[in-house]
């Protein structure tokens, strides 16, 4: 009798902290308010649009630092647009978001190393 176990080896990586994730995102503001014009204008920005921008620069690479998914010289609406669509691949469970330790940087990546799409 032959008895075959499947071995699943997943990378287990740490989880993101809420203060890493807003010293980032405060980081990105940063850059951004150094690149401020005094444009007043309407933008439609489409939060889906920015989600399919993400996941096509994530099949790219296996990795990507969280910082540079974004755009600081595009102002703050694009950086704002960019960080809810980055929420919304996480909470669509399409992406992982994760960091090695406190302080480090974060890495985002395409869940199970699969292509995605968002309609």
């Amino acid at each position: 009798m032959q008895v075959l176990f499947e071995q699943s080896v997943s990378e287990r990586l740490p989880e993101v902290s809420t203060e890493d994730l807003r010293a980032a995102w405060l980081t990105l503001l940063n850059r951004a308010s150094v690149n401020r014009h005094h444009r007043i204008t309407r933008e439609q920005l489409s939060v889906r649009d920015y989600m399919t921008r993400v996941l096509r620069r994530l099949q790219e690479t296996r990795y990507v630092e969280f910082l540079d998914l974004f755009e600081p010289e595009q102002g703050v609406a694009v950086l704002v647009v960019t960080f809810l669509a980055i929420l919304e691949l996480a909470r669509e469970s399409l992406i992982e978001v994760s960091q090695q330790a406190a302080y480090a940087p974060i890495y985002v990546k395409l869940k199970g190393g699969h292509l995605a799409a968002v309609e």
